[in-house]
């Protein structure tokens, strides 16, 4: 059987959009094993896309025509027709510019029409520059587009079309051909009722205007929520200063400084979460006086502050949820798994997750290398994987050795 046929042995109907980018030659490609496994397809191709293939490769692939004009004469309203007789709506590659029209619903051609005239399960596989999929504007869109359901195969890290290294290559087939019959089937279950998250920094103010933090945006808190969620959990999140946006059906309780922190998760304490994952990158220190004025520089003032210790926060949920599955996180910069093994047996936790922070990576919209390592001994290497990959992955975990 090949690798690429249907689990649920069902042929679809899919579109397919393709959009303007290097990668667009790739979907000749999946359309081709679409075709051989038994599915429809049909096409859209942007003005763009056309640039980089011609309409003439898909159709002598689908057996079909390729649609391109919303102002086809010929073929009245197509843009309600091809998205009503489908099962699914696919677009590999999308490039940023589509992204973002579809996060705000413009509709000002055949793709973006379609796409809004949708009431179908869409998949995304965005291939764009690192720079532009790690822009905070392009995060924000595909964190919406996520929240309304559309699911995204987060694209791999390698070699791009500018002979640069980072995120943004278009997904490989076999991901992409996975989350399309993923789309029709159930969202996984899970057991677990009620999950406490930690996520995001914290910041220590200094005085009116400057505070003490780190990189941290709460990313991979946000994924594990969104996956949880998905799956049928109770939801609290203690999110610390963050842009990024949380799913709709999250409890989310926001903090800035790590007191508010420990303050919130005493208090979730009668919440009774029977998962707690604590992934926030919590402050060791914080001044012991906050400068009623701002400091000046040129003077003593930055000498005479006096840092003390910020509050435990997951030692203090381990000792107040006894029952809990209790999960910490640990970024280090060297001998990752003799700090993270020694934070696992201090805290008495029942799993740590370590990731190597070196040179700013783990923070943001990157791939993240992440190792679980479990109280029993066991332990778990992810590899490289973008943020919603572990987060799926990791909660499998978990639900496994819980």
């Amino acid at each position: 059987m090949s690798p690429y046929a249907h689990a649920q042995n069902k042929h679809m109907r899919i579109v397919l959009g393709v959009c303007g980018s290097v990668a667009a030659y790739k979907a000749c490609g999946l359309v081709s094993t679409l075709v051989q496994r038994g599915d429809e397809v049909e096409v859209i191709l942007t003005a763009d896309a056309q640039r980089f293939v011609a309409p003439l490769s898909f159709a002598a692939l689908t057996r079909r025509p390729v649609a391109s004009d919303l102002w086809d004469q010929q073929v009245a309203l197509q843009h309600i027709d091809l998205v009503r007789r489908a099962d699914l709506l696919v677009i590999a590659p999308a490039t940023a510019h589509m992204i973002a029209k579809l996060a705000l619903g413009l509709a000002d051609d055949l793709l973006s029409t379609a796409a809004l005239a949708a009431t179908i399960p869409m998949v995304l596989a965005p291939a764009m520059n690192s720079a532009m999929y790690e822009h905070p504007a392009t995060q924000a869109h595909l964190a919406t587009l996520r929240g309304r359901g559309v699911r995204i195969v987060e694209p791999g890290s390698g070699f791009l079309a500018e002979r640069e290294q980072g995120v943004g290559r278009l997904a490989e087939q076999a991901d992409i051909i996975q989350m399309i019959d993923a789309a029709l089937q159930p969202v996984p279950t899970t057991r677990l009722s009620r999950v406490l998250i930690t996520a995001g920094p914290t910041r220590e103010p200094l005085d009116p205007v400057r505070f003490i933090s780190n990189a941290a945006t709460g990313e991979t808190g946000i994924a594990l929520a969104r996956v949880a969620k998905e799956r049928g959990a109770h939801v609290r999140l203690l999110l610390g200063p963050t842009s990024l946006p949380v799913p709709a059906g999250i409890d989310v309780v926001r903090v800035t400084t790590a007191a508010q922190m420990w303050d919130a998760a005493l208090s979730a304490v009668e919440f009774a979460p029977e998962l707690v994952v604590a992934t926030a990158a919590v402050a060791d220190h914080r001044p012991r006086e906050i400068s009623a004025h701002k400091l000046k520089k040129g003077r003593d003032s930055f000498d005479l502050v006096e840092f003390v210790p910020t509050e435990d926060i997951v030692l203090g949920l381990r000792q107040a949820l006894p029952d809990a599955f209790v999960v910490g996180f640990a970024a280090e910069t060297e001998e990752h798994q003799i700090h993270a093994t020694r934070k696992l047996v201090a805290k008495n936790l029942d799993a740590i997750v370590v990731n190597d922070v070196r040179d700013g990576r783990g923070f943001g919209p990157v791939v993240n290398h992440a190792v679980v390592h479990f109280a029993d001994g066991a332990s778990v290497d992810f590899g490289p994987l973008p943020k919603m990959t572990f987060a799926q992955r990791f909660l499998d975990v978990l639900e496994e050795h819980i």
